[in-house]
């Protein structure tokens, strides 16, 4: 198996990277073979025994998603995009990178399918971002994508893009719309979601963090470890159980941000929550009151997808590995 990933550089990218090396297998097949793309280079992991190559480039680029593609990958990873707050902020650059950056992978995928019969399994990473308002507290299987931001639109159009792809043949695609990561390891991102990570990453570093909406906001999320489940879990599934509904909603944890702060408080105390600065900011808020709340994912759990516990659950996993023994 040659697996290829897209956004090697991202932390979801690089956990996924150490995940499949660690393993050796995907989808039950040995992995002999490892391409990692970045607009900067990723880093080789370590102890791999397979074929490594590594490459900063824009897959935008001219004939950037040719090469991407030409070792042939049977697994293709597509985590690359601009996140949702600088998507936002800069409508150009989101709808080059999220929608232009996929279109043109899929459609050099269709030019070699023509070519020589390739077929590659196409992974892609979207988002809650996809449904919009107005929206009921649990949202089903069946809930129509209306998306109220415009990076919620590029993947919902990344969506459609795959399955029709899928449709004809020319790959074998899923899309997982994955719950917010947190709590998300590194220094913060663009993303309008970006503060849910940070209310708990932050103080529980002896930091200062920036709370920008009220605590009753709540919101569907998963861990790291859990989102790499997904990508791997998806990975080794027959994709023919999937139908033409391609895209698929993950299970996760709904909790509130007050939820979050108690969380916070039973493993970093008072001492933490106090360094937690509320200062409304009003097109963070726009955004995120758009968002989904909570989700019933019958379909995801039937095939085989599993969720964190709880989101006490997901705080001590942050703590057990970046503040064991503090």
């Amino acid at each position: 198996m040659h697996a290829l990933i897209l956004g090697a550089a991202g932390m979801i990218g690089r956990q996924l990277t150490k995940a499949l090396v660690a393993s050796g297998t995907v989808g039950g097949a040995p992995l002999d073979a490892l391409t990692l793309i970045d607009v900067v280079q990723p880093d080789a992991p370590a102890g791999f025994a397979g074929n490594v190559r590594t490459e900063a480039a824009d897959l935008t680029a001219p004939g950037a998603a040719d090469a991407a593609i030409a070792g042939r990958p049977g697994l293709i990873f597509h985590l690359a995009a601009v996140v949702s707050g600088e998507a936002e902020a800069n409508l150009e650059l989101g709808y080059r990178v999220n929608l232009d950056g996929t279109r043109l992978l899929l459609d050099a995928i269709r030019r070699a399918h023509l070519a020589d019969g390739y077929r590659p399994k196409v992974v892609f990473t979207s988002s809650l971002a996809v449904f919009g308002p107005p929206l009921p507290p649990v949202i089903g299987d069946d809930w129509i994508v209306t998306p109220a931001s415009s990076y919620g639109t590029q993947k919902a159009m990344g969506e459609l893009l795959l399955a029709d792809y899928s449709r004809r043949g020319f790959l074998d695609g899923i899309a997982l719309r994955l719950p917010t990561i947190c709590v998300r390891p590194g220094k913060p991102n663009k993303a309008a979601s970006g503060f849910f990570s940070g209310i708990i990453r932050e103080p529980l570093a002896g930091q200062p963090a920036i709370l920008p909406v009220p605590e009753t906001v709540r919101h569907w999320f998963a861990s790291p470890s859990a989102a790499i489940g997904f990508l791997l879990h998806a990975a080794g599934l027959d994709l023919a159980r999937l139908g033409l509904r391609r895209a698929l909603t993950l299970p996760g944890v709904s909790a509130t941000v007050a939820e979050e702060i108690e969380a916070l408080r039973k493993v970093g105390g008072d001492k933490a929550v106090a360094l937690i600065r509320r200062e409304p900011d009003p097109a963070v808020a726009r955004i995120i009151e758009t968002w989904p709340e909570a989700f019933a994912t019958e379909r995801a759990l039937d095939l085989g997808f599993t969720a964190d516990a709880s989101f006490d659950a997901i705080v001590a996993e942050h703590v057990a590995e970046f503040h064991a023994g503090t």
